[in-house]
């Protein structure tokens, strides 16, 4: 996947401004697919050109005009036929487990340190999809978007606790060198 479907993917929910979609997307996409702030503007650039998405000028009182970005028919087109296309396996760049490929060369005082700054984070982030899953989802009705976006929020909740049994594993298996 790339940055474009991403953005035409948030661009589903409503009309907004760069600022506003940059916003959005820290907030929901940004958790499994990163970007810069200048990568979605650039990127919003491209997808007019395209004629995927529409920007108009939207004049504000006593602050600059801002430009709104919607999706336009031919981005729906565009997404539907994204999403026939195969799904890539995700890559994994990851320093941790290249340090563990080469445990006997590293620090393991250091490895457990980061091992340990590691779990606190992902044990955050899963506190925080907990409180998401309970605000927004348990116990309600949910149409097909909120479903769609209910199976990404669980995906990241066995992610995080997939992650926090094998780093725990790890620091008692290192804690024993």
């Amino acid at each position: 996947m790339a940055l474009a479907e991403a953005i035409l993917v948030c661009l589903t929910e409503r009309p907004m401004s760069g600022y506003d979609l940059a916003k959005n997307f820290d907030a929901s996409i940004g958790y499994f697919w990163r970007a810069s702030h200048q990568q979605i503007y650039r990127e919003l650039g491209k997808l007019r050109e395209k004629g995927l998405v529409n920007s108009r000028e939207v004049s504000q009182e006593g602050k600059p005009n801002r430009i709104i970005h919607t999706l336009t028919q031919e981005g729906k087109i565009y997404l539907r036929a994204w999403s026939k296309k195969p799904v890539n396996q995700p890559s994994i760049k990851d320093d941790l487990m290249v340090k563990f490929y080469a445990l006997e060369n590293m620090d393991i005082s250091a490895l457990k340190e980061q091992l340990l700054i590691r779990v606190d984070k992902h044990k955050d982030l899963l506190s925080r999809y907990y409180r998401i899953k309970e605000k927004y989802y348990d116990g309600k009705n949910l149409d097909l978007t909120q479903k769609g976006k209910l199976i990404v929020l669980e995906m990241g909740i066995h992610t995080e606790l997939y992650n926090i049994e094998r780093i725990e594993d790890s620091l008692s298996k290192i804690g024993k060198l």
